[in-house]
């Protein structure tokens, strides 16, 4: 089978979903439940990756604001994201990033080609792209 079968740049997600810093908390939220994702990029006004945010974030800003009785709607992204962001070269193999998953227990990380974000990888992605390999005719 042709090595190009196993390039992780082949299963990324390209069409991203990406959040700005100065969004509120309560707008990621809306966001991800109408694109049925599970976090995203948070990207600067120059479109450069500065963070991640995910559902997990926002169960905490909501388990927080219930405990500091904070309002929602005025808490911006900035607050909730993770700004230690590991990513992930769209040059590995498959495999390769199925040990950064099995490695750092993410479930997600963005794709770069050198300092340009070019797609996210996810857990499921993976298992996706084993499937289809393994569905594909041998030669």
């Amino acid at each position: 089978m042709p090595s190009e079968y196993f390039l992780l740049s082949k299963y990324m997600c390209k069409n991203l979903i990406a959040f700005s810093p100065t969004q509120t908390v309560l707008e990621v939220m809306e966001l991800l439940q109408k694109h049925r994702i599970s976090g995203g990029p948070v990207l600067n006004a120059s479109k450069q990756l500065i963070g991640m945010i995910s559902e997990s974030d926002c169960i905490k800003q909501i388990a927080e604001s219930a405990y500091y009785n904070m309002p929602m709607h005025t808490v911006l992204v900035t607050e909730y994201m993770d700004s230690n962001v590991m990513t992930i070269s769209c040059n590995l193999s498959i495999f390769e990033a199925a040990q950064q998953f099995y490695t750092t227990k993410k479930k997600r990380f963005p794709v770069m080609d050198g300092q340009v974000l070019v797609g996210q990888i996810s857990q499921s992605d993976i298992v996706r792209a084993i499937l289809n390999i393994n569905n594909l005719p041998s030669k």
